[in-house]
Protein backbone atom coordinates (compact mmCIF):
# COMPACT_ATOMS: atom_id res chain seq x y z
CA UNK A 1 0.00 0.00 0.00
CA UNK A 2 2.66 2.47 0.90
CA UNK A 3 3.97 1.83 -3.17
CA UNK A 4 0.76 3.35 -3.81
CA UNK A 5 0.80 6.04 -1.81
CA UNK A 6 4.43 6.99 -2.98
CA UNK A 7 3.95 7.44 -6.42
CA UNK A 8 1.29 9.81 -6.05
CA UNK A 9 0.56 12.86 -4.55
CA UNK A 10 -3.59 12.23 -4.31
CA UNK A 11 -4.87 12.14 -1.33
CA UNK A 12 -5.99 8.58 -0.52
CA UNK A 13 -9.45 9.60 0.11
CA UNK A 14 -10.05 10.21 -3.83
CA UNK A 15 -8.43 6.42 -4.93
CA UNK A 16 -11.36 5.44 -2.46
CA UNK A 17 -14.08 7.31 -4.21
CA UNK A 18 -12.34 6.18 -7.84
CA UNK A 19 -12.52 2.85 -6.76
CA UNK A 20 -16.54 3.17 -5.07
CA UNK A 21 -17.49 5.16 -8.17
CA UNK A 22 -16.28 2.32 -10.55
CA UNK A 23 -17.95 -0.62 -8.21
CA UNK A 24 -21.21 1.51 -7.97
CA UNK A 25 -21.36 2.03 -12.01
CA UNK A 26 -21.26 -1.87 -12.46
CA UNK A 27 -24.05 -2.32 -9.86
CA UNK A 28 -26.23 0.35 -11.87
CA UNK A 29 -25.71 -2.27 -14.84
CA UNK A 30 -26.72 -4.91 -12.48
CA UNK A 31 -29.94 -2.49 -12.14
CA UNK A 32 -30.47 -1.70 -15.82
CA UNK A 33 -31.03 -5.16 -16.42
CA UNK A 34 -34.59 -5.98 -15.69
CA UNK A 35 -36.06 -2.80 -17.90
CA UNK A 36 -34.67 -4.68 -21.18
CA UNK A 37 -35.71 -7.90 -19.92
CA UNK A 38 -39.23 -7.27 -19.35
CA UNK A 39 -40.06 -7.39 -22.87
CA UNK A 40 -38.22 -10.24 -24.21
CA UNK A 41 -38.98 -12.77 -21.25
CA UNK A 42 -42.67 -11.55 -22.09
CA UNK A 43 -41.89 -13.06 -25.80
CA UNK A 44 -39.80 -16.39 -24.84
CA UNK A 45 -41.75 -17.46 -21.95
CA UNK A 46 -45.04 -16.50 -22.12
CA UNK A 47 -45.04 -14.42 -18.71
CA UNK A 48 -47.20 -11.42 -17.42
CA UNK A 49 -46.11 -7.85 -17.18
CA UNK A 50 -47.35 -8.45 -13.49
CA UNK A 51 -45.41 -12.17 -13.58
CA UNK A 52 -42.15 -9.81 -14.09
CA UNK A 53 -43.01 -6.75 -12.19
CA UNK A 54 -43.26 -9.03 -9.12
CA UNK A 55 -39.19 -10.05 -9.51
CA UNK A 56 -38.23 -6.46 -9.95
CA UNK A 57 -40.49 -5.76 -6.89
CA UNK A 58 -38.95 -8.77 -4.58
CA UNK A 59 -35.69 -7.63 -5.71
CA UNK A 60 -36.53 -3.86 -4.52
CA UNK A 61 -37.77 -5.28 -1.86
CA UNK A 62 -34.54 -6.85 -0.34
CA UNK A 63 -32.44 -4.48 -1.82
CA UNK A 64 -33.83 -1.71 0.89
CA UNK A 65 -34.18 -4.53 3.65
CA UNK A 66 -31.01 -6.05 3.87
CA UNK A 67 -28.85 -2.64 3.72
CA UNK A 68 -29.02 -1.47 7.23
CA UNK A 69 -28.25 -5.16 8.66
CA UNK A 70 -25.59 -4.90 5.87
CA UNK A 71 -24.46 -1.90 7.12
CA UNK A 72 -24.47 -3.32 10.84
CA UNK A 73 -22.24 -5.98 9.89
CA UNK A 74 -19.87 -3.68 7.60
CA UNK A 75 -18.77 -1.86 10.62
CA UNK A 76 -17.77 -4.91 12.29
CA UNK A 77 -16.37 -6.55 8.79
CA UNK A 78 -15.14 -3.88 6.95
CA UNK A 79 -15.92 -1.77 3.95
CA UNK A 80 -13.58 -4.42 1.84
CA UNK A 81 -14.47 -7.36 2.75
CA UNK A 82 -18.56 -6.44 2.71
CA UNK A 83 -17.79 -5.33 -1.08
CA UNK A 84 -16.20 -8.04 -2.24
CA UNK A 85 -18.44 -10.51 -0.51
CA UNK A 86 -21.60 -8.30 -2.40
CA UNK A 87 -19.82 -8.51 -5.83
CA UNK A 88 -19.75 -11.96 -5.61
CA UNK A 89 -22.93 -13.06 -4.74
CA UNK A 90 -23.99 -10.14 -7.72
CA UNK A 91 -22.03 -11.59 -10.49
CA UNK A 92 -22.81 -15.90 -9.53
CA UNK A 93 -26.82 -15.01 -9.30
CA UNK A 94 -26.83 -12.99 -12.79
CA UNK A 95 -24.62 -15.35 -14.89
CA UNK A 96 -27.09 -18.14 -12.79
CA UNK A 97 -30.43 -16.37 -14.66
CA UNK A 98 -29.50 -16.94 -18.21
CA UNK A 99 -29.89 -20.97 -17.16
CA UNK A 100 -33.84 -20.04 -16.01
CA UNK A 101 -36.77 -21.95 -17.40
CA UNK A 102 -39.80 -21.17 -15.30
CA UNK A 103 -40.71 -18.13 -13.25
CA UNK A 104 -39.98 -19.12 -9.66
CA UNK A 105 -36.26 -19.55 -11.10
CA UNK A 106 -36.43 -15.41 -12.22
CA UNK A 107 -38.10 -14.73 -8.25
CA UNK A 108 -35.15 -16.80 -7.21
CA UNK A 109 -32.05 -15.60 -9.44
CA UNK A 110 -33.55 -11.85 -10.24
CA UNK A 111 -36.01 -11.14 -7.04
CA UNK A 112 -34.00 -12.89 -3.63
CA UNK A 113 -30.02 -13.61 -4.77
CA UNK A 114 -29.89 -9.87 -6.57
CA UNK A 115 -31.87 -8.34 -4.54
CA UNK A 116 -29.40 -9.49 -1.54
CA UNK A 117 -26.32 -8.91 -3.31
CA UNK A 118 -27.01 -5.18 -4.40
CA UNK A 119 -28.64 -4.42 -1.15
CA UNK A 120 -25.48 -5.68 0.87
CA UNK A 121 -23.61 -2.69 -0.16
CA UNK A 122 -25.94 -0.24 -1.21
CA UNK A 123 -27.10 1.13 1.81
CA UNK A 124 -24.04 2.70 3.31
CA UNK A 125 -21.77 2.58 0.56
CA UNK A 126 -21.74 6.62 -0.36
CA UNK A 127 -22.92 7.61 3.20
CA UNK A 128 -20.12 5.92 4.70
CA UNK A 129 -17.40 6.58 2.25
CA UNK A 130 -18.33 10.26 2.35
CA UNK A 131 -18.35 10.36 6.04
CA UNK A 132 -15.13 8.91 6.99
CA UNK A 133 -12.58 9.53 4.07
CA UNK A 134 -13.71 13.64 3.45
CA UNK A 135 -14.47 16.61 5.75
CA UNK A 136 -14.15 18.86 3.13
CA UNK A 137 -16.45 18.47 -0.03
CA UNK A 138 -18.48 15.79 1.67
CA UNK A 139 -21.47 16.46 -0.16
CA UNK A 140 -19.84 16.79 -3.74
CA UNK A 141 -18.62 13.39 -2.84
CA UNK A 142 -21.69 12.02 -1.97
CA UNK A 143 -23.21 13.73 -5.09
CA UNK A 144 -20.80 12.53 -7.52
CA UNK A 145 -21.15 8.77 -6.08
CA UNK A 146 -24.69 8.67 -6.14
CA UNK A 147 -24.32 9.98 -9.47
CA UNK A 148 -22.67 6.87 -10.32
CA UNK A 149 -25.81 5.28 -10.98
CA UNK A 150 -26.72 7.38 -13.70
CA UNK A 151 -23.42 6.84 -15.16
CA UNK A 152 -23.60 3.15 -15.01
CA UNK A 153 -26.80 3.16 -16.75
CA UNK A 154 -25.59 5.49 -19.77
CA UNK A 155 -23.34 2.96 -20.34
CA UNK A 156 -24.86 -0.22 -19.88
CA UNK A 157 -28.29 0.80 -20.94
CA UNK A 158 -28.55 1.28 -24.49
CA UNK A 159 -25.80 -1.69 -24.98
CA UNK A 160 -27.68 -3.57 -23.30
CA UNK A 161 -31.07 -2.94 -25.40
CA UNK A 162 -28.96 -3.48 -28.48
CA UNK A 163 -27.35 -6.46 -27.73
CA UNK A 164 -30.82 -7.73 -26.58
CA UNK A 165 -32.20 -6.95 -29.85
CA UNK A 166 -29.16 -8.50 -32.40
CA UNK A 167 -27.63 -11.38 -29.82
CA UNK A 168 -30.05 -11.91 -27.05
CA UNK A 169 -30.64 -11.52 -23.63
CA UNK A 170 -28.14 -14.14 -22.35
CA UNK A 171 -26.19 -12.59 -23.74
CA UNK A 172 -26.34 -9.26 -22.24
CA UNK A 173 -26.75 -10.29 -18.79
CA UNK A 174 -23.74 -12.24 -19.28
CA UNK A 175 -21.69 -8.82 -20.21
CA UNK A 176 -23.56 -7.14 -16.38
CA UNK A 177 -21.95 -10.35 -14.68
CA UNK A 178 -18.22 -10.30 -16.15
CA UNK A 179 -18.18 -6.23 -15.96
CA UNK A 180 -19.22 -6.77 -12.07
CA UNK A 181 -17.00 -9.91 -11.50
CA UNK A 182 -13.69 -7.39 -12.76
CA UNK A 183 -14.37 -4.66 -10.60
CA UNK A 184 -13.46 -6.88 -7.13
CA UNK A 185 -9.81 -6.98 -7.97
CA UNK A 186 -9.74 -3.08 -7.61
CA UNK A 187 -11.59 -3.48 -4.23
CA UNK A 188 -9.25 -5.46 -2.66
CA UNK A 189 -6.35 -3.41 -4.03
CA UNK A 190 -7.63 0.07 -3.06
CA UNK A 191 -10.69 0.00 -0.57
CA UNK A 192 -9.96 0.02 3.30
CA UNK A 193 -12.41 0.94 5.93
CA UNK A 194 -10.77 4.38 7.87
CA UNK A 195 -7.95 6.62 6.26
CA UNK A 196 -5.70 5.49 9.51
CA UNK A 197 -5.58 2.05 8.06
CA UNK A 198 -3.26 3.69 5.51
CA UNK A 199 -2.14 6.37 7.72
CA UNK A 200 -3.78 8.77 6.23
CA UNK A 201 -6.48 11.66 7.64
CA UNK A 202 -9.35 12.42 6.44
CA UNK A 203 -9.31 14.89 3.34
CA UNK A 204 -9.95 18.54 4.69
CA UNK A 205 -8.42 17.37 8.11
CA UNK A 206 -4.99 19.18 9.39
CA UNK A 207 -2.14 16.98 11.44
CA UNK A 208 -2.35 19.91 13.81
CA UNK A 209 -6.24 20.26 13.99
CA UNK A 210 -8.72 19.20 16.86
CA UNK A 211 -10.41 16.96 14.76
CA UNK A 212 -7.31 14.76 14.10
CA UNK A 213 -6.98 14.30 17.94
CA UNK A 214 -10.30 12.50 17.68
CA UNK A 215 -9.97 8.54 18.87
CA UNK A 216 -10.83 6.10 16.46
CA UNK A 217 -14.46 5.17 16.86
CA UNK A 218 -14.78 1.46 18.56
CA UNK A 219 -16.13 -1.67 16.00
CA UNK A 220 -19.62 -2.94 17.41
CA UNK A 221 -20.00 -6.40 19.44
CA UNK A 222 -23.17 -8.64 19.79
CA UNK A 223 -25.79 -9.11 17.78
CA UNK A 224 -25.89 -7.72 14.66
CA UNK A 225 -29.67 -8.08 13.84
CA UNK A 226 -30.70 -6.54 17.09
CA UNK A 227 -28.08 -3.40 16.49
CA UNK A 228 -29.33 -2.66 13.22
CA UNK A 229 -33.29 -3.22 15.01
CA UNK A 230 -31.94 -0.99 17.98
CA UNK A 231 -30.64 2.30 16.02
CA UNK A 232 -34.45 2.03 13.62
CA UNK A 233 -35.95 1.78 17.69
CA UNK A 234 -34.14 5.04 18.78
CA UNK A 235 -34.12 6.36 15.15
CA UNK A 236 -38.15 6.06 15.00
CA UNK A 237 -38.80 7.81 18.13
CA UNK A 238 -37.96 11.12 16.25
CA UNK A 239 -40.47 13.15 13.86
CA UNK A 240 -37.86 14.29 11.70
CA UNK A 241 -36.76 10.52 10.81
CA UNK A 242 -40.21 9.85 10.09
CA UNK A 243 -40.54 12.28 7.61
CA UNK A 244 -37.29 10.98 6.27
CA UNK A 245 -38.83 7.43 5.54
CA UNK A 246 -42.10 8.81 4.28
CA UNK A 247 -40.66 11.42 1.80
CA UNK A 248 -37.60 8.33 0.41
CA UNK A 249 -39.94 6.12 0.15
CA UNK A 250 -42.02 8.78 -2.28
CA UNK A 251 -39.02 8.97 -3.93
CA UNK A 252 -38.61 5.39 -4.82
CA UNK A 253 -41.62 4.75 -6.11
CA UNK A 254 -40.97 7.57 -8.24
CA UNK A 255 -37.52 6.59 -9.55
CA UNK A 256 -36.00 2.86 -9.52
CA UNK A 257 -40.05 1.78 -8.89
CA UNK A 258 -41.81 3.43 -11.82
CA UNK A 259 -39.81 5.13 -14.25
CA UNK A 260 -36.70 2.46 -13.70
CA UNK A 261 -38.53 0.00 -14.40
CA UNK A 262 -41.61 0.96 -16.60
CA UNK A 263 -40.98 3.56 -18.96
CA UNK A 264 -38.96 1.52 -21.80
CA UNK A 265 -42.30 -0.63 -21.86
CA UNK A 266 -44.77 1.78 -21.56
CA UNK A 267 -42.23 3.58 -24.29
CA UNK A 268 -43.38 0.64 -26.17
CA UNK A 269 -47.03 0.83 -25.36
CA UNK A 270 -46.90 4.13 -27.50
CA UNK A 271 -44.51 2.57 -30.07
CA UNK A 272 -41.64 3.55 -29.40
CA UNK A 273 -38.69 0.52 -30.12
CA UNK A 274 -37.06 -0.67 -27.08
CA UNK A 275 -33.45 0.38 -28.30
CA UNK A 276 -35.31 3.60 -28.81
CA UNK A 277 -36.60 3.83 -25.12
CA UNK A 278 -33.23 2.55 -23.12
CA UNK A 279 -31.87 5.99 -25.19
CA UNK A 280 -34.12 7.62 -23.67
CA UNK A 281 -33.71 6.24 -20.26
CA UNK A 282 -29.72 6.77 -20.85
CA UNK A 283 -30.55 10.35 -21.44
CA UNK A 284 -32.19 10.98 -18.16
CA UNK A 285 -28.59 9.69 -16.64
CA UNK A 286 -27.05 12.24 -18.18
CA UNK A 287 -28.54 15.23 -17.32
CA UNK A 288 -28.92 13.15 -13.53
CA UNK A 289 -24.87 13.09 -13.08
CA UNK A 290 -24.91 16.77 -13.92
CA UNK A 291 -28.17 17.09 -11.27
CA UNK A 292 -26.86 15.10 -8.99
CA UNK A 293 -23.48 16.19 -8.54
CA UNK A 294 -24.92 20.02 -8.69
CA UNK A 295 -26.94 18.87 -5.39
CA UNK A 296 -24.43 17.90 -3.89
CA UNK A 297 -22.73 20.99 -4.21
CA UNK A 298 -25.60 22.88 -3.39
CA UNK A 299 -26.34 20.70 -0.08
CA UNK A 300 -23.08 21.85 1.37
CA UNK A 301 -24.10 25.65 1.33
CA UNK A 302 -27.84 25.61 1.37
CA UNK A 303 -30.79 24.38 3.61
CA UNK A 304 -31.09 20.71 2.31
CA UNK A 305 -35.02 21.07 3.28
CA UNK A 306 -36.03 23.61 1.03
CA UNK A 307 -33.62 21.44 -1.60
CA UNK A 308 -35.93 18.74 -1.33
CA UNK A 309 -38.93 21.08 -1.68
CA UNK A 310 -37.83 22.01 -5.38
CA UNK A 311 -36.75 18.95 -6.23
CA UNK A 312 -40.15 16.66 -5.04
CA UNK A 313 -42.11 19.46 -6.47
CA UNK A 314 -40.49 19.21 -10.13
CA UNK A 315 -40.26 15.90 -10.04
CA UNK A 316 -44.25 15.79 -9.49
CA UNK A 317 -44.76 18.35 -11.79
CA UNK A 318 -43.11 16.14 -14.46
CA UNK A 319 -44.56 13.16 -13.86
CA UNK A 320 -47.78 14.71 -14.12
CA UNK A 321 -46.55 15.78 -17.55
CA UNK A 322 -45.36 12.54 -18.76
CA UNK A 323 -48.49 10.94 -19.82
CA UNK A 324 -48.96 14.03 -22.31
CA UNK A 325 -45.41 13.84 -23.23
CA UNK A 326 -45.92 10.79 -25.58
CA UNK A 327 -49.16 12.37 -27.58
CA UNK A 328 -46.42 15.54 -27.81
CA UNK A 329 -43.83 13.41 -29.52
CA UNK A 330 -39.96 13.63 -29.27
CA UNK A 331 -39.79 17.29 -28.24
CA UNK A 332 -42.47 16.49 -25.17
CA UNK A 333 -40.23 13.92 -24.21
CA UNK A 334 -37.54 16.03 -24.61
CA UNK A 335 -39.06 17.88 -22.21
CA UNK A 336 -39.67 15.31 -19.49
CA UNK A 337 -36.27 14.14 -19.36
CA UNK A 338 -34.44 16.99 -19.13
CA UNK A 339 -36.71 18.29 -16.14
CA UNK A 340 -37.03 14.79 -14.79
CA UNK A 341 -33.68 13.74 -15.30
CA UNK A 342 -32.28 16.74 -13.29
CA UNK A 343 -33.39 15.54 -10.33
CA UNK A 344 -33.48 11.82 -10.92
CA UNK A 345 -31.95 10.64 -7.65
CA UNK A 346 -30.80 14.24 -6.98
CA UNK A 347 -32.63 13.93 -3.68
CA UNK A 348 -29.61 11.69 -1.96
CA UNK A 349 -27.16 14.31 -1.16
CA UNK A 350 -29.62 16.06 0.75
CA UNK A 351 -31.31 13.40 2.74
CA UNK A 352 -27.77 12.19 4.08
CA UNK A 353 -26.69 15.77 4.32
CA UNK A 354 -30.00 15.75 6.76
CA UNK A 355 -29.42 12.05 8.20
CA UNK A 356 -25.92 13.24 8.90
CA UNK A 357 -26.89 16.52 10.70
CA UNK A 358 -29.36 15.07 13.11
CA UNK A 359 -28.20 11.61 13.61
CA UNK A 360 -24.16 12.00 13.71
CA UNK A 361 -21.78 11.06 10.87
CA UNK A 362 -20.60 8.09 12.75
CA UNK A 363 -22.98 5.89 12.30
CA UNK A 364 -24.64 7.46 9.29
CA UNK A 365 -24.30 4.78 7.32
CA UNK A 366 -26.70 2.21 9.15
CA UNK A 367 -29.13 5.12 9.65
CA UNK A 368 -29.33 6.25 6.39
CA UNK A 369 -29.62 2.75 4.88
CA UNK A 370 -32.80 2.03 7.25
CA UNK A 371 -34.16 5.68 5.13
CA UNK A 372 -32.87 3.71 2.25
CA UNK A 373 -34.99 0.54 3.46
CA UNK A 374 -38.29 2.65 2.82
CA UNK A 375 -36.71 3.94 -0.33
CA UNK A 376 -36.57 0.94 -1.84
CA UNK A 377 -40.34 -0.62 -0.25
CA UNK A 378 -41.73 2.27 -1.83
CA UNK A 379 -39.54 1.25 -5.22
CA UNK A 380 -41.22 -2.50 -4.70
CA UNK A 381 -44.69 -1.10 -4.32
CA UNK A 382 -44.26 0.52 -7.48
CA UNK A 383 -42.83 -1.54 -9.49
CA UNK A 384 -45.31 -4.01 -8.97
CA UNK A 385 -48.14 -2.03 -8.40
CA UNK A 386 -47.89 -0.25 -12.14
CA UNK A 387 -47.20 -3.98 -13.51
CA UNK A 388 -50.41 -4.76 -11.91
CA UNK A 389 -52.49 -2.18 -13.05
CA UNK A 390 -51.32 -2.48 -16.60
CA UNK A 391 -52.37 -6.46 -16.47
CA UNK A 392 -55.91 -5.15 -15.25
CA UNK A 393 -56.32 -1.98 -16.90
CA UNK A 394 -54.04 -1.76 -20.10
CA UNK A 395 -51.70 1.23 -19.48
CA UNK A 396 -49.97 2.84 -16.90
CA UNK A 397 -52.62 6.68 -16.66
CA UNK A 398 -53.16 5.74 -13.23
CA UNK A 399 -49.91 4.94 -12.20
CA UNK A 400 -48.13 8.07 -13.49
CA UNK A 401 -50.80 10.18 -12.17
CA UNK A 402 -50.30 8.69 -8.39
CA UNK A 403 -46.68 9.14 -8.34
CA UNK A 404 -46.62 12.52 -9.27
CA UNK A 405 -49.58 13.58 -6.88
CA UNK A 406 -47.31 11.90 -4.08
CA UNK A 407 -44.00 13.56 -5.56
CA UNK A 408 -46.45 17.03 -4.66
CA UNK A 409 -47.18 15.09 -1.02
CA UNK A 410 -43.93 14.94 -0.61
CA UNK A 411 -42.39 18.72 -1.27
CA UNK A 412 -44.26 19.48 1.47
CA UNK A 413 -43.40 17.00 3.50
CA UNK A 414 -39.79 17.65 3.95
CA UNK A 415 -40.19 21.30 5.18
CA UNK A 416 -41.79 20.10 8.39
CA UNK A 417 -38.41 18.70 8.75
CA UNK A 418 -36.19 20.54 11.47
CA UNK A 419 -33.15 22.26 10.59
CA UNK A 420 -30.22 20.55 12.45
CA UNK A 421 -28.62 22.43 15.33
CA UNK A 422 -25.07 21.22 17.14
CA UNK A 423 -26.59 19.47 19.48
CA UNK A 424 -28.91 17.22 17.20
CA UNK A 425 -26.13 14.35 16.79
CA UNK A 426 -27.61 13.38 20.14
CA UNK A 427 -30.83 12.02 19.00
CA UNK A 428 -28.62 9.03 18.12
CA UNK A 429 -27.07 6.83 21.00
CA UNK A 430 -23.75 5.53 20.39
CA UNK A 431 -24.55 3.37 17.88
CA UNK A 432 -27.35 0.56 18.69
CA UNK A 433 -27.31 1.11 22.60
CA UNK A 434 -26.11 -1.60 24.83
CA UNK A 435 -25.02 -4.21 22.14
CA UNK A 436 -21.80 -2.21 21.10
CA UNK A 437 -18.62 -2.99 23.38
CA UNK A 438 -15.25 -0.83 22.56
CA UNK A 439 -12.63 -3.39 20.37
CA UNK A 440 -10.53 -2.32 17.73
CA UNK A 441 -11.80 -1.32 14.98
CA UNK A 442 -12.20 -3.22 11.62
CA UNK A 443 -9.21 -2.70 8.89
CA UNK A 444 -10.61 -4.48 6.14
Amino acid sequence: MSAIRSRTSLHYAWMVAAVTFVVLMAAAGVRSVPSVLILPLEREFGWSRATLSLAVSINLLLYGLIGPFAASLMERVGMRRMMVGSLLVLTIAVSLTTQMRASWQLQLLWGGLVGLGSGAMAGWISATVANRWFVKNRGLVVGTLTAAGATGQLLFLPLLARMVGTVGWRPAVLLVAGATALTIPLVLLVIRSYPRDVGALPYGVAPSSEAAQIPPPTRPTGNLFTGALGTLRTCLRSGDFRLLLASFFICGATTFGLIGTHLIPMSHDHGISEVTAASLLALIGVFDIAGTMGSGWLSDRFDSRKLLFWYYGLRGISLLFLPFAFNAGYQGLAVFIVFYGLDWVATVPPTVRITADLFGRERVGTVYAWILAAHQLGAATAAYGAGALHTSLGDYQVSFMAAGALCLVAAVMVLRIRRATGDDQSNLPTAAGPVLEATAPATA
